[in-house]
């Protein structure tokens, strides 16, 4: 038998897609996977939800976000389709909300949304989203992510089956980065450290990954000459000491607190031991680690060919993004840590600060700076 249903996918603008369903009639009944859908759109959760259904899916449905994870802890469905915008609680919160309940962060999660921008997409998936459909989807589209997730995650069950026969650690079940800073959180041990305090220097054993849970920190080198050269700035969440996944290696660079800092860390060792045979970690760990040497290849580039106005400016911006700011609004940064990142003399930071005070765009008291006007801040070249 053969159903047309009128599926609206919004992309800004509904329009509508026809799609075609064909059941064959005398198939055998296989056991139906459960999906919630989490989707503030009624026309588009009710038609995606048919749409499900005629797959041989048994569907829940979710009109919000604060609705679909309680949905999730009770339904514990296969699998999570979510909107990103939504009234009460968006996309991200949900999939935070379900990776930190032991029963949900293992449920496959794909986003659905007309937001398609770069930024989102690496949002979504560095919080442990399984995939990302944008709308307008095509049916085979959305059926196919299912399946996709749900196979991988039959072949997952497998290995892990296999190491549980075989005595491999359970540390096998981590299968993305959110459950990885997860699992720290909850069995590495933990690191206190004071503003401008080393938390490791050149030469130190690199056998601790830390991961921030509250305040900044800063990567640098010395030259010969003892200036130092930033090469990477770390909030809350972030990962860092990371290094070669071999024994006897030692840290090429420094790393310091920026302010009152809070750190949990796992042994290189046992990273090494999670690693083995988890692929889909591993996959993700090498994406994170790519992702993070362009950002260095880009901010050595902007050092060696932007203008010297272009280069404090963004260099404001990206302390910016990293630090927290004072109730009135300020970022608390030592001027040499500006001129560090920047790649320039102390001196001429300073002077480029000046004209930037003088022009409107940042407000300057002692060690503190306050943006004024983002938007110019960041078209400065």
């Amino acid at each position: 038998m053969v159903k047309v249903i009128i599926f609206i996918a919004q992309n800004l603008v509904a329009r509508p897609v026809f799609l075609l369903h064909c059941r064959p009639s005398g198939a055998k009944n296989a056991p139906m996977k459960k999906i919630l859908l989490i989707e503030d759109d009624t026309i588009l959760r009710e038609n995606t939800a048919e749409l499900l259904e005629l797959s041989n899916f048994e569907v829940r449905t979710a009109s919000n976000g604060k609705l679909g994870v309680i949905a999730a802890k009770e339904y514990l469905p296969h699998v999570i389709l979510c909107d990103i915008m939504m009234p009460e609680l968006d996309g991200y919160g949900v999939l935070d909300a379900l990776s930190k309940t032991e029963e949900t962060r293992g449920i496959p999660f794909i986003f659905l949304s007309a937001k398609t921008e770069r930024e989102d997409i690496r949002k979504g998936m560095e919080m442990g989203a399984d995939d990302y459909l944008a709308k307008p989807f095509t049916e085979s589209e959305l059926i196919g992510a299912i399946k996709s997730r749900l196979a991988k995650m039959v072949i997952l069950k497998d290995v892990e089956d296999k190491n549980s026969i075989s005595g491999t650690i359970s540390e096998k079940r981590i299968k993305s980065l959110q459950q990885f800073k997860n699992y720290i959180k909850d069995n590495g041990g933990e690191y206190s450290f004071q503003t401008r305090e080393t938390i490791y220097c050149e030469g130190m054993h690199a056998n601790i990954i830390y991961l921030i849970l509250k305040g900044a920190v800063k990567i640098h080198k010395l030259d010969e000459k003892g200036k130092e050269l930033i090469t990477g700035i770390h909030r809350p969440d972030d990962f860092f000491g990371f290094s070669f996944f071999t024994k006897d290696i030692v840290h090429t660079e420094y790393a310091t607190a920026l302010e009152k800092t809070e750190l949990v860390g796992i042994s290189s060792q046992k990273l090494r031991q999670l690693l083995e045979g988890n692929d889909c970690l591993a996959i993700e760990l090498m994406q994170f680690l790519s992702e993070n040497l362009f950002e260095a290849k880009e901010q050595l580039l902007e050092m060696a060919y932007g203008s010297v106005r272009k280069k404090t400016a963004r260099t404001i911006l990206k302390f910016a993004e990293k630090l927290q700011k004072d109730s009135k609004g300020n970022l608390h940064i030592l001027r040499s840590d500006l001129a560090s990142v920047a790649g320039m003399a102390t001196e001429t930071l300073i002077r480029t600060l000046s004209g930037f005070k003088k022009e409107g765009l940042v407000q300057i008291e002692g060690r503190n700076v306050k943006i004024l006007d983002m938007d110019k801040l960041s078209r400065v070249y």
